[in-house]
């Protein structure tokens, strides 16, 4: 039987927005309506919202050790979706947190795969990606070279994903994405055969292709931003109250 996952990798340091007292995936971003109260929201749950509205009735955290805030506050179900958590034990990337949700994942299931310190839109992002297979969310931003840049032909058909490169050929960018749980298991095969060396998962994908692997981007993401800095929380703030002003108009 078929599940939807959502893997959450949530184990890194946060070291550009550091200090804090606690995981950068728990920092307040914007409000959220909890009966008649308005209360704060963190950044990750904007992440949560758009995998539950894709279906997923499973969410795995993956997180380090010293995480266990992120433990306390979502607890063991958010709505109708189980979590779980697994441990990275060492954090070597994204790469390695993703497979960390592996054992949990069937062949058969959907899985989605998000960045818990982002914010973008559309919200039903997720609900533009295909099942079956690989495929990413593209997002058009001004400078792709802070990002993986993905260069796809006009069918959607990825070519190359351009991590982090300056002067990169695409201005589009992935966000999240979206594969079964047998892609993910081909793609942790890869990782083991190339040394466990990846660290990007846009090398991972680029060697996947070599290999006659493929996979669509699919460019229908809106905004995107990496509340990762101090910068680009202003930049979350600033877009979550221009999308809170166009609802309240619309309201009226």
């Amino acid at each position: 039987m078929m599940r939807r996952w959502g893997i959450i990798p949530a184990a890194g340091l946060g070291t550009r927005i550091q200090p804090l007292a606690f995981s950068k995936e728990l920092l307040p971003v914007g409000t959220r309506q909890d009966g008649e109260a308005e209360r704060p929201r963190t950044v990750c749950e904007y992440l949560i919202e758009r995998m539950l509205l894709a279906g997923v009735t499973r969410i795995c955290f993956v997180i380090s050790a010293e995480k266990t805030d992120i433990v306390n506050y979502f607890g063991g179900r958010i709505e109708e979706a189980a979590l779980c958590y697994a441990v990275q034990q060492n954090p070597n990337g994204l790469c390695d947190a993703i497979f960390s949700a592996l054992p949990f994942i069937a062949p058969e299931d959907e899985v989605v795969v998000g960045l818990p310190d982002t914010v973008w839109f559309p919200a039903e992002g997720f609900q533009l990606l295909p099942d079956g297979g690989l495929s990413f969310l593209l997002f058009p931003v001004a400078h792709p070279e802070l990002f993986d840049a993905v260069v796809a032909d006009e069918t959607g058909s990825v070519q190359e994903i351009q991590v982090k490169r300056r002067g990169a050929s695409s201005r589009w960018v992935w966000g999240a994405f979206k594969l079964t749980g047998q892609v993910l298991a081909d793609l942790h095969q890869l990782w083991c055969d190339r040394g466990q060396s990846d660290e990007y998962l846009g090398t991972l994908v680029n060697a996947y292709l070599t290999a006659g692997g493929l996979a669509l981007g699919i460019k229908r993401g809106e905004t995107y931003v990496d509340v990762g800095t101090l910068h680009g929380y202003r930049e979350a703030v600033r877009l979550l109250t221009s999308k809170q002003r166009e609802y309240d108009e619309l309201k009226l």
